[in-house]
């Protein structure tokens, strides 16, 4: 005889009783992540953009010419998935792949014109998605917030 417990249907999601993962540091950034990149996926949505393309394309308008590798790893993106994302970029017309004075062998990557157009249609967006979740915590705790994560992804801490 098998026994089945089924949850009652009147009880919303938010009303449930987690335990002890609502204090763990992982729980609570996981579900903050997913409400900061729920709103920042639809603020992309427009121009087709998903969010790890929106995130090179603004690390190239601020170093152009870095390579593959440098970009990769500033994103903490594998570079087996870096490749076709650029390369999707690139068949989008959004970036390129160019040849470095310095060393002619290798490639630096830039953004086209049209993805800077791109890019500076979206800052506008981008800042209000910034200044909804900013108005939740006030600009105090948005330092305070940034600052904590990077002592959280910072070793010299360990």
């Amino acid at each position: 005889m098998s026994h089945t417990i089924s949850a009652p249907d009147t009880v919303p999601d938010t009303a449930v009783d987690v335990g002890s993962l609502s204090r763990l540091i992982g729980f609570a950034l996981r579900r903050a992540q997913a409400a900061v990149f729920q709103d920042f996926a639809a603020t992309l949505e427009t121009e087709d953009i998903r969010p790890a393309q929106y995130s090179v394309l603004e690390v190239l308008r601020a170093s152009p010419g870095l390579r593959q590798a440098q970009v990769s790893a500033a994103l903490g993106i594998k570079t087996t998935n870096f490749v076709p994302l650029f390369d999707a970029l690139e068949a989008a017309g959004l970036a390129e792949r160019r040849a470095i004075s310095a060393d002619r062998r290798a490639k630096g990557l830039f953004l086209s014109e049209r993805g800077t157009l791109v890019l500076e249609r979206l800052d506008a967006k981008v800042a209000a998605h910034e200044a909804r979740f900013t108005a939740r915590i006030g600009e105090d705790g948005k330092g305070v917030l940034l600052g904590l994560l990077a002592r959280l992804q910072d070793p010299a801490f360990d």
